[in-house]
């Protein structure tokens, strides 16, 4: 009996888009990473990159549970001494509420070679509007 390995050349990666004003930020990123992981697909292969794209608009409206906008940091460290800066996540949220995003499904991506290439085909947006043709929406 022989396994069934997808052809990468033949793949047709769809595109999606959701509205980030629906979810909560951790549900978001779920939903995400399974997206560009593509495990949503009948051909999933752990080892082959077979997702699909991902277009998130209205990041700056995305929800946040309890009090995690006061309590939530973002730590940065320059590597010089005294160059740890924190910011709490209502801050990060309001001047790049991208980034904000983009690192919750950066965490729920395993850290191996298909990272990069599966982070690469993430568009965040905090803006509703955009020039990418979508092929599906998701909004709940």
């Amino acid at each position: 009996m022989t396994t069934y390995l997808p052809k990468l050349s033949g793949l047709r990666r769809r595109w999606y888009e959701i509205d980030a004003s629906h979810y909560n930020l951790g549900r978001l990123a779920t939903r995400i990473a399974v997206l560009l992981r593509g495990k949503h697909k009948p051909i999933y292969t752990p080892h082959l990159d077979v997702g699909d794209y991902v277009v998130v608009v209205n990041a700056k409206k995305v929800k946040f549970s309890g009090r995690k906008l006061d309590q939530k940091q973002r730590i940065t460290f320059s590597g010089y001494p005294g160059g740890i800066r924190r910011r709490s996540m209502r801050e990060v949220l309001a001047k790049t509420p991208e980034l904000v995003i983009y690192e919750a499904v950066r965490g729920m991506i395993a850290p191996n070679r298909l990272r990069s290439p599966i982070l690469r085909r993430l568009k965040v947006l905090a803006a509703e509007r955009h020039n990418f043709k979508i092929d599906k929406k998701i909004t709940t």
